[in-house]
């Protein structure tokens, strides 16, 4: 339980934050002294929350199943040779600025989420791709050869061998990439998308110190957040197969 205490906290402090922000009109009246309004009321802090949540969980979904089922079919062999063009569409995938992939997506797929989602989900594979093939060409041989003299078929082996050991690299890709993400999808607000990147443009736009402040701060709240819950999550997976790492 000590393990997950912290994310625990922080969650709280980022919703806490989230609704008791117009209390702290008078501390960012000091930031901004020259502005009648000081508070960002155009959304309330908790929808914009819940809606950069719900596009970097999306993206993150999307962009782990693409990745890790990538990562499994370059590593067997009949994928092998595949090998050079997955990584290199990973590759193009994240030195792409995730401002061009918005300016491309707007025209196919409009503004808001949409074009958002596309830019978040291409920069979030390489991280996850890249630990994936580390996590299972690190994988001793002699481990899957066993685990086949057991009489286990390949998806067996997959499944109850490979992945569980390959399980804390490829988790740590996918801790980078969400990081990573939750300040990327902060972008998609100047071109629709409900984010807390909101009161960042708004106050870059509008001079507002205080926006911009408010925006940043919850940001890296909830980067912190995340981050803190994914180290939890990897001592819970390194508990609990660790044992079987070590037996094997």
């Amino acid at each position: 339980m000590r393990v997950w205490l912290s994310p625990i906290v922080l969650i709280t402090a980022l919703i806490g934050l989230c609704l008791a922000m117009p209390l702290l009109e008078p501390v960012f009246q000091w930031v901004q002294p020259d502005k009648q309004s000081v508070i960002y009321q155009r959304e309330s802090f908790l929808f914009l929350l819940q809606n950069h949540v719900m596009l970097v969980l999306i993206s993150a979904t999307i962009g782990t199943l693409t990745a890790v089922a990538g990562g499994i079919f370059v590593t067997r062999k009949a994928g092998r040779d595949f090998l050079p063009l997955v990584s290199q569409i990973a590759s193009i995938g994240q030195t792409f600025p995730p401002v061009a992939v918005l300016a491309l997506a707007v025209p196919v797929v409009g503004f808001g989420e949409g074009p958002t989602l596309v830019a978040l989900v291409l920069y979030g594979l390489l991280p996850i791709l890249r630990n994936t093939l580390v996590g299972l060409n690190g994988i001793n041989p002699a481990v899957r050869e066993a685990a086949q003299g057991m009489g286990m078929s390949p998806l067996q082996v997959l499944v109850r061998v490979e992945l569980p050991l390959a399980g804390r690299i490829i988790l740590s890709g996918i801790r980078t990439s969400v990081t990573i993400n939750i300040a990327t999808a902060a972008i998609g607000s100047t071109i629709g998308a409900r984010t807390l990147g909101d009161p960042v443009i708004a106050g870059l736009v509008n001079g507002n110190t205080a926006y911009v402040l408010q925006g940043a701060i919850l940001i890296g709240l909830l980067a912190l957040a995340t981050d803190s819950l994914f180290e939890a999550f990897e001592r819970t997976w390194d508990q609990r197969f660790s044992p079987q790492a070590a037996g094997a």
